[in-house]
């Protein structure tokens, strides 16, 4: 990946978080599709962003941000089920 191409996901993925965020503070019940969809979206073009430009700490972040985001969906297919 190029070094443009490593910013134009990095920003790609901040925008997705930054909105995720938005989303769930406006929303009075937000979808939780939606809201862990998103910033795992968000995450995993971070992470893309970090593997040209790595910064470890931010690195770190998003692991458990994806993680999150993933224990997050699976909660929300588990109650969609019941």
């Amino acid at each position: 990946m190029t070094d443009t191409g490593a910013n134009i996901a990095g920003f790609a993925g901040m925008a997705c978080i930054i909105f995720a965020y938005a989303y769930t503070t406006r929303q009075q019940a937000p979808n939780p599709f939606v809201q862990h969809g998103v910033n795992l979206v968000g995450a995993g073009l971070l992470t893309l962003s970090l593997l040209v430009h790595m910064n470890p700490a931010s690195f770190v972040l998003e692991f458990f941000w994806a993680a999150i985001a993933i224990w997050g969906l699976v909660k929300a297919f588990r109650n969609r089920r019941a």
